[in-house]
């Protein structure tokens, strides 16, 4: 059954949410957070063209589990029919899908995903139209915008997605331009009052506090971490550091759910910033094997991966690709000899 998220978003108190995160914000990371006070969890940004295009893409992308709810899955995508089809084929297994305009990374904008959408208002419509009409409430739609230099132009976006049928956007309230700097609050209250969509602020929340501000302050519905909760899962719960129950729930999982060890490792690596002393922290983050860090872990902190986490079925995910075995083999009628001689005839005909 699916969770109407945008209910969440106006219930009066702040919608908590983890950030899609490129690596990491995977199942067992989304597993994690929710058990610290965290709302709403978002996929990793998936390419929606290999999605829709290679089952093995679709295997490594996404696993979910019956208890990974509410889930926004977040697409890159840059042209409708990759969009609709990848929402199509996830849909049976989130509460909604997301289209990334905001990655500032440089490959993604010079292919024409994440910002470079930023300066094509009416595709970015039409990507959350097409969507909206095909997949009925309350399946949410939503886009993560980031701020363009012109505030009336990123008005004039939110306002036209909204038309387009969104059911919330994430305001990242840094251009692309921007990496660190403080965030634009100003741009962000000034969209509040121009947009009558919830509204998640993004930006700055590295603890409780910041998220309780930020929430204050800009009149959002939502707040989402992204490094904040990488570096401390139980932001959310007020913890001011990663603690260390929050560590041993990590080992717990990661030994229920298959992960890979540069996954397990990096995550500790964010964790474990603010805590190790960096002499300790030096040793840590260069371990090269996952029995090295557990003895690390054991000999320094006195934990080992435990059965507090109770085994999980994974969700076995059947998608249906029909509509897109269909397109295909309308592309290839036209692209076959038979129709090339055909249409050159008609060309012919019309040209004399």
């Amino acid at each position: 059954m699916t969770t109407d998220i945008v209910a969440m978003l106006k219930e009066p108190q702040m919608t908590k949410i983890c950030a899609p995160m490129v690596r990491y914000s995977k199942l067992q990371f989304r597993t994690l957070v929710r058990r610290y006070a965290c709302d709403i969890c978002f996929t990793p940004m998936i390419m929606a063209n290999s999605f829709v295009q290679s089952s093995k893409a679709r295997e490594n992308e996404f696993t979910t589990y019956k208890e990974d709810k509410p889930l926004v899955v977040q697409f890159a995508a840059n042209t409708v029919n990759d969009f609709v089809s990848a929402t199509e084929m996830i849909a049976p297994y989130g509460d909604g899908v997301d289209l990334n305009c905001g990655c500032p990374q440089r490959w993604a904008m010079k292919d024409g995903y994440g910002a470079d959408l930023l300066r094509k208002p009416e595709l970015v419509s039409d990507l959350i139209c097409q969507v909206r009409n095909r997949i009925p409430k309350p399946f949410a739609v939503s886009a993560k915008i980031r701020l363009l230099k012109d505030i009336r132009e990123t008005i004039m976006l939110c306002q036209a997605l909204e038309k387009a049928g969104a059911s919330f956007l994430t305001i990242h309230a840094r251009t692309p331009e921007m990496r660190n700097e403080p965030i634009e609050l100003d741009s962000l209250k000034l969209l509040r009052d121009c947009v009558r969509l919830p509204l998640v602020a993004n930006g700055d929340v590295k603890d409780l506090e910041s998220a309780r501000t930020l929430f204050r302050e800009s009149g959002c519905e939502g707040v989402m971490s992204a490094r904040g909760i990488l570096n401390n899962p139980a932001l959310f719960s007020g913890h001011s550091t990663t603690p260390l129950v929050c560590l041993q729930d990590w080992l717990d999982i990661t030994s229920t759910v298959p992960t890979e060890f540069q996954c397990f490792h990096h995550h500790l690596v964010f964790m474990l910033e603010k805590v190790l002393p960096k002499k300790d922290r030096v040793l840590f983050n260069n371990l090269q094997n996952r029995s090295s860090v557990l003895d690390f872990l054991e000999n320094y902190y006195d934990i080992r991966p435990g059965t507090s986490f109770n085994s999980i079925e994974l969700t076995k995910c059947t998608f249906n690709t029909l509509h897109v075995q269909q397109r295909e083999k309308y592309i290839h009628f036209w692209e076959d000899d038979t129709s090339s001689d055909l249409l050159g005839n008609i060309f012919s005909d019309i040209a004399s």
